[in-house]
């Protein structure tokens, strides 16, 4: 059975359905938890504008990470599960990459993490974290997808 479970979370309703997920994992097999969130500061680090403090933006960012990783935690210790928690820092690098390049480190042995499921023009422009982690993955990954719209 899988003991070491990694799970991209951020503030969406399939992220948190992943989470549901995963914990359920987690506590059955008696597996790791491993909670991450990526904050990509690199949108706000080379300036361009005088008008914004770039590094005020890139600390506001990744304390809005940092909240999204406390609520996740939380929810994962009200399953009664102790989760590792971090933030990933991406300075222009894609999500998946990151992702996949912190599961590895860390040893994972199953991903879990939500899919929107977007198709066409929608997929086109917004892109899928989780289709890049799919092409990367070298390990068993459960995709979650939510019923409903966000």
């Amino acid at each position: 059975m899988y003991q070491r479970i990694f799970v991209p979370v951020d503030d969406s309703q399939t992220s948190n359905l992943a989470l549901q997920e995963a914990c359920k994992l987690a506590r059955e097999s008696g597996a790791s938890l491993r909670l991450v969130h990526v904050v990509d500061l690199a949108q706000f680090g080379w300036g361009g504008t005088e008008f914004l403090d770039a590094s005020e933006l890139q600390k506001s960012i990744k304390a809005a990470g940092e909240l999204v990783l406390a609520q996740a935690e939380a929810h994962a210790r009200e399953e009664g599960l102790t989760p590792q928690i971090k933030i990933l820092e991406s300075w222009g690098d894609k999500i998946a990459t990151v992702l996949m390049e912190d599961a590895n480190e860390w040893g994972a042995d199953l991903l879990v993490m939500g899919t929107h499921g977007w198709s066409g023009l929608m997929h086109i422009l917004m892109g899928s974290v989780a289709e890049g982690v799919m092409k990367q993955a070298d390990i068993p990954v459960l995709l979650v997808r939510s019923s409903g719209e966000e």
